[in-house]
Order: structure tokens, then sequence, then C-alpha cells
């Protein structure tokens, strides 16, 4: 039944919608894969191999970005997410996306859009999601997102930035667009890479090394190219000073004299947390016959991460001030196991159709843990460190696809077919933590003007998953889609295309798009594309929640199938809908002069997002009865409004070569995404009648003020011979930091644009091994500082932990390299 239904869905998406196809700009890099095969990442066809590629088709009908490797080492950032977000306007990553499981991994945002709204790809497969859920505030709120940045960037041949919401093609996800991450596969070619780095204020010094070799297997265009990449990071503080008074007054009322000897320089919350990472990967083909070759792609990746947590005054009711008289810096702790095994046959020409059967399997594992920090309920029995639960994502698909070119006497060129189906099986599960990380122990405070009173339960700052959140939950999902490449005129293009997905606890959806592009010329062409999309909210989102706490206290993020959420009127399993539109152009107006230029908009239906803070004293009586005590907010994850993108990027290249071999490279890049709500669901009748704002403008914020609505980039390229110097000046638009839901608008902060510039020059020593030195933020710019008001009493913020240009000040870096 299941399968009838596709099949009547792809064709019913067909009529109605159609598909958007991937079109790439000019860069100064092609791959042999390129050359060999022009075509999508998922589809339509004008050579007949479109099942074959791993790569993105080229001038077609949709705008696509194409970053080379040797793009993404000039950055100087050895995160690929960090350097593609400084290559390509299009891209939000702050380098630090909030607190606490925000700022475990670096985020993607793809047009102002979630993290989790892209689809990411590696050599044209769908990677797994992460384990991790971003519940803290920030632009990352209530996203599960894939994290590329465990990809070894020396394993990377270059990166395709899909730029429309092509949901149609590449999965249910690319409601923001898609990146593909294509990995080397040229055979004797290698690389080893040493960098040192860090920060102009002497902190933050990170070590750095990334190498890869590819092998020839056999005679017949076999290859396997292994790369590896260890990273460790120190960490760096530019935290505020903490004014509070930090010990109780003496019974004269007098200060505690250890007031003075402490000091106010005890906050380490804001900055770049200490990790070391050692990453992996083997991608490698080897033909069997002329026709069918076998191929595999193999990711492996083990990272820690020690963040700190807000300081806890000697003073603070979450203390057991017997163990820790002078307070206490609570630290994350993650442990990452991440790896991914693809494996696949492809061949030509089976009855006139090329062919590819795959099968994937990808897993993320997170292992939680906290240490420096309490339980006070269990006074002075208390554990110092705690294990607190592992989560684990991971997704098993199995798929075929083939494609051939069908001749056609009445279109201008062979009508191009591509064709497929998949099977996923993706879980998401949470182990339960130390019983002392979640429960209560039963001691109430033990001294101190509150003694006697109920202690909160838990870890301070970082609770434990309790045994009623922890579970093993998946989903099956059948997916079909047919695609279409047809000429109607040797300059006219058309693409259709249609997905039709059934979700094992949701619904059967089916998405289309259709797109169009007119070659006027070679110099000169027009493109636009409409699409339609879905994206189930993710299992993460359904059944992810924690209680956590900062200095004054706690608050809960519930699972939104949860009795809680559902007495808070939360609706559990319930997709977004989405719909696109843009038109573009692609040009070379004159010789080595190339620009293309996009407007779009994208409109979201019933978006999932995570609620407001639900508090107050009728709040919290519920979450009494409940069971849970000593929480001041709750919220969950749902579909509270309905959103609108508009948009627009310009994106423009010159290359002008000059006497004696000098070459200058002109580059402009700016980008232009508004969101803004277009409708609010009615808050829910319990909440209204606890007088609670279903989504406040504290969540509001998160939604709309928290990524820059544009991004500008200057560049320029000299070269001659064996030096090259690159200069970026990078414009990152203003955000709004708010530091708490009760903080007043009138001390909110209003992040101004800021102006960064970024130098490169490398130096080839020899034929085979360079020296680079550069800088970023070469002036040492930080963002506007956070007012006294909002940062008062902790001081813990002196900037917002989301600035699109970071505030960790100016970065060096000094790279050595060996090209074989």
């Amino acid at each position: 039944m299941i399968k009838k239904n596709l099949a009547l869905g792809v064709l019913a998406s067909l009529d109605l919608t159609g598909s958007a196809y991937a079109a790439a700009t000019s860069t100064t890099t092609q791959t042999k894969a390129a050359e060999a095969e022009s075509v999508l990442v998922s589809g339509s066809v004008t050579t007949g191999i479109g099942a074959l590629s791993n790569n993105t088709r080229r001038h077609s009908t949709t705008h696509v970005e194409v970053v080379s490797a040797k793009e993404l080492m000039a950055t100087g950032q050895t995160n690929v997410i960090a350097a593609l977000a400084q290559m390509a306007p299009a891209i939000n990553s702050p380098p630090a996306g909030g607190i606490g499981s925000n700022n475990v991994a670096r985020l993607m945002i793809l047009r102002n859009l979630g993290p989790d709204e892209t689809l990411v790809l590696v050599n044209g497969k769908r990677r797994h999601l992460g384990a991790n859920f971003n519940f803290n505030t920030g632009p990352a709120t209530g996203s599960q997102p894939t994290d590329i940045s465990l990809i070894p960037i020396s394993a990377i041949d270059h990166v395709e930035i899909i730029m429309d919401g092509a949901t149609a093609l590449y999965g249910q996800e690319a409601i923001g667009g898609a990146v593909n991450i294509v990995l080397k596969s040229t055979p004797g070619k290698g690389s080893v890479n040493l960098q040192d780095s860090g920060y102009y204020a002497g902190d933050g010094v990170g070590i750095d090394g990334y190498g890869d070799y590819n092998f020839a297997l056999g005679h017949h265009g076999g290859f396997l190219d292994l790369a590896t990449q260890i990273t460790h990071q120190q960490p760096t503080n530019r935290s505020g000073l903490n004014t509070s008074q930090k010990y109780f007054s003496l019974p004269d009322g007098s200060l505690d004299p250890r007031e003075q000897k402490i000091g106010n320089d005890v906050n380490r919350i804001q900055g770049i947390s200490r990790s070391l990472s050692e990453l992996f990967s083997a991608n490698g083909s080897l033909p069997v016959t002329d026709k069918i070759s076998l191929y595999t792609t193999t990711t492996y990746s083990h990272r820690d991460v020690d963040a700190p947590g807000f300081f806890r005054t000697a003073n603070n009711d979450a203390n057991v001030r017997a163990i820790f008289p002078n307070g206490f810096s609570p630290h994350l702790t993650t442990e990452e196991n991440d790896f991914q095994v693809n494996g696949g046959i492809r061949g030509r020409d089976l009855y006139g159709w090329n062919w590819d059967a795959y099968v994937l399997y990808g897993r993320d594992q997170l292992r939680y843990g906290a240490y420096d920090t309490i339980s006070p309920t269990y006074g002075l029995n208390s554990q110092t460190k705690f294990y607190n639960g592992t989560n684990i994502a991971s997704d098993l698909t199995a798929g075929f696809k083939m494609s051939r070119d069908i001749p056609s006497t009445i279109l201008a060129k062979p009508l191009g077919v591509e064709l497929g189906g998949e099977y996923r099986h993706d879980t998401f599960q949470m182990t339960q933590g130390d019983t002392q990380s979640w429960g209560d122990g039963g001691v109430a405070i033990l001294d101190g003007p509150n003694a006697g009173k109920a202690a909160a339960p838990g870890a301070s700052a970082y609770s434990g998953t309790p045994p009623s959140a922890a579970g093993n939950h998946y989903r099956d999902i059948f997916d079909g889609h047919v695609n279409l490449d047809l000429w109607a005129t040797k300059k006219w293009e058309w693409t259709l295309g249609g997905h039709a997905t059934n979700y094992s606890d949701t619904i059967t959806a089916f998405t289309g798009s259709i797109g169009t592009r007119y070659n006027f010329n070679k110099r000169w062409a027009l493109r636009a594309n409409i699409n339609t999309g879905y994206r189930p909210p993710t299992l993460a989102g359904l059944y992810y929640s924690t209680i956590f706490s900062t200095p004054g206290y706690q608050s809960a993020y519930a699972s939104s199938v949860s009795q809680i959420a559902r007495l808070l009127g939360a609706e559990g399993r319930k997709g977004e809908y989405s719909r696109s539109y843009s038109v573009g152009i692609d040009a070379t107006p004159v010789d080595n002069f190339h620009i293309t230029a996009n407007l779009y908009r994208i409109g979201i239906n019933d978006r999932l997002e995570s609620t407001s803070n639900f508090g107050g004293t009728s709040i919290e009586g519920l979450l009494e009865s409940a069971g849970i005590s000593g929480v001041r907010y709750v919220q969950y994850y749902t579909n509270p409004v309905d959103t609108v993108t508009n948009g627009g990027d310009v994106n423009a290249t010159y290359l002008l070569n000059l006497p004696q071999g000098h070459s200058l490279q002109f580059g402009v890049n700016v980008n232009i995404a508004d969101t803004q709500i277009s409708r609010y669901r009615k808050t829910p009748s319990i909440l209204a009648a606890y007088g609670q704002d279903y989504y406040n403008k504290f969540s509001q914020n998160d939604l709309l003020h928290t990524s820059p609505k544009n991004r500008e980039t200057l560049s320029l390229v000299w070269h001659k011979g064996r030096y090259t110097l690159t200069i970026q000046e990078q414009r990152y638009g203003s955000v709004t930091f708010i530091v708490s839901p009760s903080q007043p608008s009138s001390t909110w902060t209003k992040v101004r644009p800021q102006w960064n510039t970024d130098i490169n020059l490398d130096v080839g020593i020899t034929e085979r091994a360079h020296v680079t030195v550069g800088a970023n933020n070469l002036f040492d710019k930080y963002p506007t500082q956070v007012s006294r008001a909002a940062a008062a009493p902790t001081g813990s913020y002196r900037y917002a932990t989301y600035s699109p240009s970071g505030f960790m000040g100016g970065y060096y870096y000094v790279r050595g390299s060996f090209n074989f």
C-alpha cells in the first residue's frame, strides 16, 4: 500500500509542482568528476549518467556556489564550517552559538533559516544528523543539525552550496538549500599540513595537523584517498567581571574578608571551549568490470569538549558550602564518537539505464558529563563529578536510483530521466545518567538564611537524564522520487521533479518543484524556480528533555510528546511545510568577469521552533503537580508561527591579468535574508488561562534577530609566481542579544554592524613546500558590549554569545604545507 501511495504521490507532484535543479557559479576549480558528468546531486541528466555522479550539475536551472579546497585553506580556518562561512556570505556561523549544549559544535546556518533546515550530503549521499539538540537561546534553538566539522578538511576536494530550497530533489530537510561535500578522488596526490594559531589576547592557542594521500587501486581508475586531522584547541575567556556578593555577610552586616581575596575575575563562561578532535576519512572506488564499480566513503571522528558554566558563588543555595566553601565553576564535558559508512555498487548501460545501489549507516554518540559541581539534595554525600547520560542518533539508508537519456523527436535534446527510492530508519536515544545527576536525595539546604528549605534536585548547572526521559525512539521512512530534464529549444531548459515520502510516525508528504533556464547567448542566462517542501519534527525535537540551571533559577525543556507538554498545549508530531520562489541571472558580460544575482522568497507554514519560556507561580505549581520541583520556566518544541524569508544575493568576480605574470582577482559578495513572522498560532487555552504568551518577544528574537540580515564581503587576490596574497573585508549585520526571558527591553543589546579585515600570504618555498601566514580580524575589533544593567550583577556576559563576527578579537596563524 505504501509503495502504491508513493508512486501516485510522485506522479501527482509532477503535475502540481516540479523540481529545482542545481547549477553552479563559476570558480577556478573543476574536478575530473564534474568534467566527466555534468549532473545533479540527486537527479536530472543531460548525458545519460545522472545516477553515477557525486557532483552537482553546473549551469542548469538553479544557483549553486562552489568553494574549492584551495579557497577553504586560504581562510586560515581548519574547521570546514568556519571556512565556508568566511567564503560564502549566505552562510552564518557564529564562533559561539550560545552556551551549554549550543556551544558543543559550530553551527551552519544557510539563508538565516534553521541549522537543520539545510540538507547535508557527502559525495551526493545523505549525511546523518548529530545527537546534540540545541535547546538554549540563540540562532540554533530547537534544532538537531548535522555537524560537517567532523570531516577532515584535508579530505575535501570542493563544497557545493545549493542555494535554492529544492526539497523535491535533495530530500525533505532542504528547505533552505543543501550542502554537498565532494571528497578527493585523484590518485597520486596528497598533502601534509601543520598549523599553529592563537588570539591576540594570548589565549586560545590551537595546534592542528592534517593531511591525506590518494592511492591508486589497480590499473583502471580505482583509488583510495585516506585523510586525517587532529586538532587541539585551548580555551579562551572574554567573560565580564562578577561584582555580586559571593559570601554571606558577617553577623555585624559587614562583608566577609574573603570577598576581597577571591576578587571579581571568576567568570569563565564566555569563550571557546577546550577541545581535542581526531578525524579520519576513507574515500575509494574500484572498477570490477568496464561497466561496474564498487565504491565506499567512510568517516570516523572522536571529539572531547570541556565547556565551563556559570560561576556559583559560595552563598548560592545550589552549593554545599562544606564541599565548595568558595563557590564553584561547573564544567560540561562531552565525549563524541561519530562515524558513517557508505557503500555501493553502480554501473552503466543496464538495458540503457545507468544505476546506483547503496547502503549507508551513520551514528553519532555524545556522552555527557559534569565536574566541579554539586547535587545539593545529597548534602555532604554529593558527588562532584557526574555521568549525565548519553544521546545517540543514527540513520540507516538503503537506496537505488537509475537514469537515462530518452531520444525525442519533439524536444531539442534527449529527455533526461532520473528516478529512485530509499528506505531510511532513523533513531534517537537518550540513556539515563548517574542517580545523583538527576535525583532528589532529600537533604534540605544545610546552612545560610534558607537553611531547612528544599534544595533543587540534580547536578547544579547540568542535570543528568532521568529515567522518565530515557528511551529509544525511531522513525521509518519510505521515499520515492522522479526527475525530468527537458529542452523545449536549444536555449530553453525545463526541469521538473517530485518526491513522495512516507513517515511512519507522521504523514505521507508530496513535494515537487519546477525550474527553467533560458540561455540568451553564451554570456547571459535567466533562471527561475518554484519549490514545495516538507520537514517532519526531528526525533530529538520530539523526545529530548532536560532541566538546566543558571545561578538564580532552573528551567526545563520538555519533550513535546510528554505529559507536561500536553498539559501546556503541545500537539506533538506536526511537521512544517514550505513553498519557495527564486529568480536569478548567470552572466559573463566580458571575459574574466562573472556575476550571479538571485532574488528569493521562502514561506514556511507551521514552522518548528521552541515556545516561549512559560513561568509564574501557576506554572511552577503545575510542574510541582507533575513531580518537577524547583523549576521556574518550561518550554517545548512545536509549531508556533508561520514565517516568510525574503532575500537576495549577488556574487561577482573579475580576473585581471597584468604584465610580468601578475594577476589580480576582485570579488564582491552580498547576501540579504530578512525573516518575518506572517502568522502567530493561537495560544492554547490553558496557557491563555495562565496569562502566558505562546511565542513572546524573547522567542521571537531567537528566530528573527540572532542571525545578521545581511553579510557583505570584498576580496582581492594578488598572485605572482611563488606568492599569493589574499585580503578580505567582511561586514556582519546587527543582531539583538537578550540575557534572560525576564530582562526588560530597555536593556537589550543591539550588536552594531562590524567590518573585519582578513589577510593571508602564501609563499611557495619549493614547488611542493609552502609557508602561509595570516590573520583574521587583523585590527582586533570586538563587538558591542552588553550594557552594565543587563550584565549585572554576575557580569557573566560581556558580549552577545552569538555575535556573528565572534567576540575573541584578532586571530593569527602560521601553516606549513607539503604537497605530494
